[in-house]
């Protein structure tokens, strides 16, 4: 793992290299803590649709995702008829894999079961991570693609009947909802929300 010195004197993780979307990503959303379920959601089928790509493959199509899915509302997801999916099929706006799209539908369903069953998505996902921890990477630390805690939530997620979220796809997802603060400790962005007022804790 490694930092870089921005031409603007920002030091952040390499990882988001120049492309300025990717750079907007880094320093606004990722390693955000995210409590809202839908929020959860899309950013669960997205890394899902990311498996075997680059995830700024995905965020360059990512205003066409949401336009594709309805804004990700899962009620309206549930429904999909086979006509929508091969419409999908058809749409360059989004990376059209069938076992993916057809997978989304059924997550929304899934998700669906668990807001009106109990206990929510969110309080779910974040039950089983914990509050927002700190990964204290360090320059030169190996990138870290699963732990534990990722194994447990990609076993509760496949119970529950979603697919394409093995530990690795549900470590990145946990990264990039501030389940861990995985900016490297050179990073401007590194310990942004420590201390924050967690939603999480207050609710128990």
């Amino acid at each position: 793992m490694k930092a870089h010195l921005h031409p603007d004197g920002v030091t952040r993780c390499a990882w988001c290299g120049s492309d300025p979307l990717y750079v907007a990503y880094h320093d606004t959303e990722w390693g955000v803590p995210e409590y809202d379920d839908r929020a959860l959601f899309e950013k669960l089928i997205l890394d899902g649709f990311q498996a075997g790509l680059a995830w700024i493959t995905i965020l360059r199509k990512r205003d066409g995702f949401r336009a594709a899915f309805d804004g990700f509302q899962p009620e309206i997801i549930a429904r999909y008829t086979p006509e929508k999916i091969e419409a999908l099929m058809q749409d360059p706006g989004i990376v059209r894999n069938r076992s993916k799209i057809v997978s989304t539908v059924r997550s929304a369903q899934v998700f669906l079961d668990i807001m009106e069953k109990g206990p929510g998505f969110s309080a779910l996902l974040w039950d089983i991570n914990g509050p927002p921890r700190d990964g204290a990477l360090k320059e030169g630390d190996a990138p870290v693609v699963s732990t534990p805690t990722a194994l447990t939530m990609s076993k509760e997620l496949k119970k529950r009947g979603f697919n394409f979220v093995g530990p690795t796809i549900v470590y990145a997802f946990m990264q990039a909802v501030g389940m861990v603060d995985d900016h490297l400790a050179t990073c401007h962005r590194h310990g942004a929300h420590a201390g924050d007022d967690v939603p999480w804790a207050r609710a128990r």
